[in-house]
């Protein structure tokens, strides 16, 4: 699985890099055997959408998964960075699911 990281407005630190990584990569167990891993391509953006929220930074992350047979994404807003990256992960999670409990059961 190939995961690129852009950032947008704000430090793509290690840290934040590391916990993509980890996130995001946890969902090759549930990539089909007909996937080649290296076939998978992941790009992932994180940014910090105003600097002037009334309630303080709101954070946006974006997947798009790129397999050989399909196209998923997801995207979430919240107050902590990390939120948002589970939040997407879950979301890209439940459509890799979803398409592939349709492709089993036809």
């Amino acid at each position: 699985m190939n995961i690129s990281i852009k950032g947008t407005n704000l430090d793509l630190t290690s840290s934040i890099k590391e916990f993509i990584e980890e996130k995001i990569g946890s969902l090759r167990k549930f990539i089909g055997k007909t996937e080649l891993e290296e076939d998978v391509k992941v790009f992932v953006e994180i940014a910090r959408t105003t600097r002037h929220h009334a309630k303080g930074e709101v954070f946006y992350a974006e997947a798009t998964m790129h397999m050989h047979t399909h196209t998923f994404r997801a995207e979430d807003t919240s107050e902590d960075i990390r939120v948002s990256i589970n939040n997407v992960r879950h979301k890209l999670e439940e459509q890799i699911k979803k398409h592939r409990d349709a492709h089993l059961s036809s």
